[in-house]
């Protein structure tokens, strides 16, 4: 193979993206040099972040550029190496980016893969970045204690119902909120959650009241939106609230309409002594060893459960994450682009 076959941002969107904000194009594989490892990428992962990296403007990262290849994370083959640790057939944990090979770092790659110890796409979800995102926010941020009352956002999504499990196997009480019946359904009989609510629902913010009689002591915030705006009014003292994302609002192209509500959150933040903190999952790698051992555990024991949401082909990448950004994803959304050599 000389020839890679890459996704590229065409054109920054306005509000929700569109197919013409990327370009499917052709270019040479790359020469390999000292340091680094040529990859062959089979499995790209689709997450909420890249909306934000499509856009131009100050964030935790730098935007993608115009012409840029879109950021991914992919479960990868090494093809050929000029780094000590890699050798050509290993299966990789990478940052490989929509397209077919990448030319990277070796030292840069995260860990070696065995398909024995755990399915190779669990590593772009409950067994890689999704599931540490969960796993460290709730440890450092979220903090729940026995008996407590978790509520998680997007719940039927890699990053909320591994945050729900964990909040289980640690003794609290979790709520779990998603689109959806057959998402409903499958966190409450399926993951063990204690309710579950379909944040469709007309009466929605009754129903969250009622599943939450003691309040909230812990919310995972995936949403934003309309789903905050039930939850907020619930909060117990001294809860925590780990910010992982807004969905709801990343394809917006302004402020929401209405009254400015940010003295009330402001008060509340005080009165109830509420710690509401964002966070990137970088920001705990010294826990990504001890994730590595406990999570292996969980899925090796059958304590932790996951489901996958699959799109074939490359190609297919752009409507993968469009739609995924709607929520008609069921489970963590993973490009097939190849199978392993």
């Amino acid at each position: 193979m000389t020839t890679n076959t890459r996704i590229v941002l065409a054109s920054r969107p306005t509000g929700e993206p569109q197919p013409a904000n990327f370009r499917l194009e052709q270019a040479t594989i790359p020469v390999t040099g000292p340091g680094q490892v040529l990859l062959r990428n089979l499995y790209l992962s689709l997450d909420p972040y890249m909306r934000g990296r499509m856009n131009a403007g100050r964030s935790y990262v730098p935007p993608i550029a115009i012409d840029g290849v879109m950021d991914g994370g992919t479960v990868s083959q090494v093809v050929e190496s000029q780094h000590p640790d890699w050798h050509a057939g290993d299966l990789v944990l990478a940052h490989g980016g929509w397209q077919t090979h990448a030319l990277v770092e070796g030292s840069q790659l995260r860990r070696r893969l065995d398909p024995a110890t755990a399915p190779l796409t669990t590593a772009l979800g409950v067994y890689g970045m999704p599931g540490f995102t969960a796993y460290a926010g709730l440890r450092e941020i979220g903090k729940p204690q026995p008996g407590e009352t978790v509520v998680v956002a997007a719940a039927a999504g890699p990053v909320g119902a591994t945050v729900g499990q964990i909040a289980r196997l640690q003794g609290a009480r979790v709520v779990g909120i998603a689109g959806g019946p057959d998402k409903v359904a499958w966190l409450r009989d399926e993951l063990g959650f204690d309710a579950a609510i379909d944040h469709r629902a007309p009466d929605f913010a009754e129903q969250l009241r009622a599943a939450a009689p003691g309040g909230i002591d812990v919310y995972f915030e995936n949403v934003g939106g309309k789903v905050f705006d039930a939850v907020l009014p619930l909060l117990n003292d001294f809860a925590r609230v780990p910010v992982c994302g807004v969905v709801a609002h990343y394809n917006a192209t302004a402020l929401p309409e209405g009254p400015d509500r940010v003295p009330w959150l402001l008060t509340l933040v005080l009165q109830r002594r509420i710690t509401l903190r964002g966070f990137i999952q970088s920001d705990f790698m010294h826990l990504y060893p001890e994730f590595v051992r406990e999570m292996g555990a969980w899925l090796r024991d059958g304590r932790m459960r996951y489901r996958e949401d699959f799109v074939d082909g490359l190609e297919n990448a752009p409507q993968g994450l469009i739609g995924m950004l709607r929520g008609d994803n069921f489970g963590k959304r993973i490009v097939r682009i190849a199978a392993p050599a």
